[in-house]
């Protein structure tokens, strides 16, 4: 067995880190999100699995529920509902000894009755003179609390706040903004690899000219167009079409390079037989570059699903803010603003909107890596 050198081992230390890195506020989102609100306000996400123990005070029921029991008035009930889960550790019926009593037990009050407190929160409060309080009397306790996990914050998010239907919305943008310019770029690369036609190299260069164009620059002008035309044809700019169509520029410069790259690298002599065989460029495209460069559409396609699902600016230009076409970053947005402090329900709708890239991610990793090299050594 070889041993690892130095250098390795600190390599792989560095990988476990950024690992961590990465997967643990991950692991926390998820865990944030299947929590309640009074928990996430009491502990972290890291003690989600064991009991939590805080404070309350919490009053009796008012005089007028006692009830004479021969020569006793009595007053019983229960500090918190049944369902709770919660279990009282201590209590204390004054401010200056919270913690005096060990539950379950009697606590004796300064007119002479008796308090009495089980851990599940039910009291019985016993006088030999008749209560006159009109508000309840308040309670100190140390509740302890079980570990809990509900799905009641995503039914909120999903249903109740809209984001149901932003996802459904991002789904429509994205899925054809990664498919359309995918296409087209893998033609155009074909065509710039291995077709000989005028201009053939300025059209490529004037392509790598346009990767360093800031997004930016472009979008008012390209809006402005598309206004024109939207103008003429009597269509607004402002829809799935026009987004799609954005996004399919935006990123086509990108697409066609680094494919054409790929195509490039492909062995010259299998494209010689094809075509002394009779093969058409269109045959050999789809029978032969086609099966070999799924690594490459496989790698290439996340990085364009990624960058329309997490997209923002586009968005907010290309699409009205209607609910029917609000995008599922643009809705997060506002729900920062409108849930600043309900934590669990930021954290529901962060993880909602992480699931689709991280399941695409997943599920094409073994082409990720292949398919971002593939072309950059020949030989």
């Amino acid at each position: 067995m070889k041993k690892l050198s130095f250098g390795k081992i600190i390599t792989h230390l560095v990988l476990l880190a950024v690992v961590a890195i990465w997967v643990i506020p991950t692991f926390g989102l998820l865990v944030s999100s299947l929590r309640d609100k009074d928990q996430i306000a009491l502990t972290g996400w890291w003690k989600a699995l064991k009991y939590n123990e805080f404070n309350e005070i919490i009053r009796t029921e008012k005089s007028n529920v006692q009830v004479k029991e021969g020569e006793y008035y009595v007053i019983t009930g229960s500090l918190f509902s049944k369902s709770s889960g919660k279990e009282i550790k201590n209590f204390g019926i004054t401010s200056k000894a919270p913690s005096k009593y060990k539950a379950p037990s009697k606590a004796i009050m300064k007119n002479g009755s008796i308090f009495q407190l089980e851990k599940n929160g039910d009291y019985r409060w016993v006088s030999k003179k008749k209560f006159k309080h009109k508000k309840g009397k308040r309670v100190f306790i140390t509740v302890i609390t079980p570990p809990t996990m509900t799905l009641e914050n995503y039914e909120e998010v999903l249903f109740f706040r809209g984001l149901g239907q932003s996802f459904l919305n991002s789904l429509t943008v994205a899925i054809p903004s990664t498919l359309i310019p995918l296409i087209i770029g893998a033609f155009a690369a074909y065509a710039l690899s291995w077709m000989q036609f005028f201009g053939r190299d300025l059209l490529f260069a004037t392509i790598v000219c346009l990767l360093v164009v800031p997004l930016q620059m472009s979008l008012i002008p390209i809006l402005t167009i598309y206004n024109d035309v939207g103008n003429f044809l009597g269509v607004s700019a402002k829809s799935y079409v026009g987004i799609w169509l954005a996004h399919t520029g935006f990123g086509m410069p990108l697409k066609i390079f680094l494919l054409r790259n790929f195509i490039k690298s492909l062995p010259h002599e299998m494209f010689e037989a094809a075509r002394v065989d009779g093969a058409t460029h269109y045959q050999i495209f789809m029978k032969i570059v086609l099966p070999l460069s799924i690594p490459a559409f496989a790698s290439i396609g996340i990085l364009q699903f990624l960058w329309v699902w997490n997209d923002l600016l586009v968005a907010l230009v290309f699409l009205d803010k209607m609910p029917s076409e609000i995008v599922l970053t643009s809705r997060l947005r506002e729900m920062l603003g409108e849930f600043a402090q309900n934590w669990e329900i930021l954290t529901a709708s962060a993880f909602v909107s992480m699931i689709v890239p991280l399941i695409v991610f997943l599920s094409l990793q073994r082409y990720f890596i292949r398919g971002l090299v593939a072309g950059s050594v020949k030989g």
